[in-house]
């Protein structure tokens, strides 16, 4: 029987006859290498900042674990005291506008009680109207016997009876009114006076009733000249009339020097 020769190719036949890569292999094989090699990047990076912050977290805990009692004590007196200083300047800072408040009240209330003083002085020495409970009185003096003496007693025993403010047939009287002239002809600080006078007064319209019609007071004295006097209590009558006051000529404030 005759041997059959098999041809078996070589080495060099095999490899010529496997099929050579094509580009689009060779790319998406680069493409992965490149992929791989930046995610090791990255994740070397990661790893070395995470190592950096737990070295300077273990470099600042070995700081104070290796301190000694004395600088831990010193440190802990250092932010106590930081502490108390910023509670002390809160506490300032809350005193000086709780002072700023109080002091703003206490002017309010001193500018509010100066407005009530002006205006009771005003009333007493007749710069600004009034009103209030009171009486009117009217004096008749058909004879023309009613002298100055007597109006100014009207006006003095008013005042003793308690009468706030006054005025005399639309004259104001204040402290320095003066009564004048001849019975028929009076003058209240140079104002003409005519009769029938009409006083109006405020305050206890009772009192000042009372004290118009005692014995031997204004009221008797007036009918023994020939008049008459009529009073009205009312719970308001209105004295309007006003003064300008007089500059002093002599009087100087005293400043306690």
């Amino acid at each position: 029987m005759s041997e059959q020769q098999v041809d078996r190719p070589d080495d060099t036949a095999a490899a010529a006859a496997e099929p050579e890569q094509s580009p689009w292999r060779r790319w998406r094989s680069g493409r992965r290498d490149r992929l791989a090699a930046a995610l090791i990047g990255v994740l070397t990076l990661l790893l070395g900042f995470a190592f950096a912050v737990q070295v300077r977290s273990t470099d600042a805990d070995g700081t104070y674990a290796g301190a000694r009692e004395e600088d831990l004590v010193r440190i802990l007196d250092e932010v106590n005291a930081r502490e108390d200083r910023l509670r002390d300047q809160i506490a300032e800072q809350r005193a000086a506008l709780e002072q700023l408040t109080n002091s703003d009240s206490q002017a309010a209330t001193a500018l509010s009680e100066a407005e009530q003083r002006a205006t009771a002085l005003g009333i007493l020495n007749g710069t600004i109207p009034a009103q209030g409970p009171g009486i009117t009185m009217t004096i008749t003096d058909p004879a023309g016997e009613v002298s100055a003496a007597v109006l100014l007693n009207v006006v003095q025993e008013l005042r003793g009876a308690g009468a706030e403010t006054m005025q005399v047939d639309g004259v104001r009287i204040g402290v320095s009114s003066a009564v004048t002239g001849d019975p028929g002809a009076l003058q209240i600080d140079g104002e003409d006076l005519q009769a029938p006078y009409e006083v109006v007064a405020i305050g206890s319209a009772q009192d000042l009733s009372v004290a118009m019609q005692i014995p031997t007071g204004v009221s008797s004295t007036v009918r023994g000249k020939g008049g008459d006097v009529r009073i009205e209590q009312s719970d308001l009558v209105v004295v309007d009339a006003l003064r300008v006051l007089d500059d002093p000529q002599y009087a100087d404030p005293d400043d306690g020097d």
